[in-house]
């Protein structure tokens, strides 16, 4: 017999757009074995079925309810300049493959009004997002391009620095953002495209706050209070948050979520310093992990994320938070998340906590659309 809350949190999701912050699969498809990165990677794995190699296909994003998601379109840090712009491009346009491939499916839209038309006419809405500011290579033409191609947030760094900004994982450089940096931010509010503050070191998000006119997000961040992890947003920030508009969206990723596996992730990074390795190198940190003789990586639960979702909803209020699982850019997630099928899980057991079927709207997908619906607002007046 199914638990009443599950069936509760599959209604809601029917009824309410969730809205996922951050998936992964762009690079995932352009990263399975044999596909040629320089063509799309669409056409190579049919998504109408089952594929137990990734987090994401269309059963699993039926069964888990996803009304809109922003598909992350990610860059290493390893590819800079013109290689970085060059590879942006590409991911981007798979993305606009994969919904000319998948139209009874996918919908690439532009605004929070057409999110919603989407999702009434049953398509999974996708706007793209760009992680890594290293991808515009210090371009504000750049920038816009990727605006007019999809793009409607980018991440201000992954996990290395920017010239303009400090990242969450890098030694200090700029002490946050740079004067051009700041014009980024600017730049991004004037066309309507969210600044995602995830990765970026907590100078950069105060920075940044302090310059942005329209709402912020955090594409995939957890709660630097209940997991001490850098990729995590610190309480003040979070409280500042009403003030701006913006959404922190919630993510699963096992290392931000759970104090076991950040102390575990803590250990690794001293290994991997020691041996003279860089841990922010997301390839070195996977072949070190996989041949280290450190203690097993620990497990998260579904638990553990709710304290998240819990604290964020207490320091940020309830009009400020959202998800964003980082589904097909980790390896493992939490036991009840492990894929895309899995978000009821999560309403459910926020259900079962007292959280009332309005609260659960507003984390789905509610906050992040006014979010948007702000920023579009505020670009449409410059």
């Amino acid at each position: 017999m199914e638990n009443p809350s599950f069936e509760r949190a599959r209604a809601l999701l029917k009824s309410t757009p969730l809205v996922d912050g951050h998936n992964d699969l762009p690079w995932a498809l352009r990263s399975l074995p044999g596909v040629d990165e320089t063509r799309s990677a669409a056409f190579e794995v049919d998504l109408t079925k089952p594929q137990p190699e990734l987090h994401t296909d269309f059963p699993r994003l039926r069964a888990g309810g996803l009304g809109m998601q922003f598909w992350s379109v990610y860059v290493p840090c390893r590819l800079s300049g013109d290689a970085a712009v060059t590879a942006v491009v590409q991911q981007a346009e798979l993305v606009h493959t994969l919904a000319a491939q998948y139209p009874s499916q996918l919908r690439i839209v532009g605004t929070a009004a057409e999110a919603r038309a989407a999702f009434a006419e049953g398509r999974i809405a996708s706007m793209l997002g760009a992680e890594g500011g290293h991808s515009i290579n210090s371009s504000l033409g750049v920038l816009r391009a990727l605006y007019r191609l999809g793009v409607r947030y980018m991440t201000l760094t992954h996990n290395d620095n920017t010239p303009w900004a400090d990242s969450a994982t890098d030694e200090p450089a700029a002490g946050g953002l740079t004067d051009f940096g700041r014009e980024v931010v600017r730049e991004m509010n004037r066309i309507g495209m969210l600044v995602d503050l995830s990765h970026v070191a907590a100078t950069t998000m105060r920075d940044a706050l302090d310059v942005a006119e329209a709402p912020v997000i955090f594409s995939h961040s957890s709660c630097r209070a209940v997991a001490d992890h850098p990729r995590n947003v610190p309480d003040d920030v979070l409280r500042r948050l009403p003030g701006n508009g913006g959404v922190c969206m919630v993510t699963f990723v096992p290392s931000f979520v759970s104090k076991a596996a950040v102390e575990w992730d803590h250990a690794l990074k001293d290994a991997m310093t020691a041996a003279g390795l860089r841990h922010s190198d997301l390839t070195a940190r996977k072949e070190f992990a996989d041949t280290w003789d450190g203690p097993p990586r620990p497990k998260a639960a579904l638990s553990d994320v709710v304290a998240h979702v819990e604290h964020a909803r207490e320091v940020a209020g309830v009009d400020h938070i959202g998800i964003g699982g980082d589904y097909d850019g980790v390896d493992e997630l939490p036991a009840g998340l492990e894929d895309v099928s899995g978000y009821p899980n999560l309403f459910a057991a926020l259900l079962d906590r007292g959280w009332t079927e309005e609260d659960c709207a507003k984390l789905a997908g509610e906050n992040v659309l006014r979010a948007l619906t702000d920023a579009e607002d505020y670009a449409a007046k410059q």
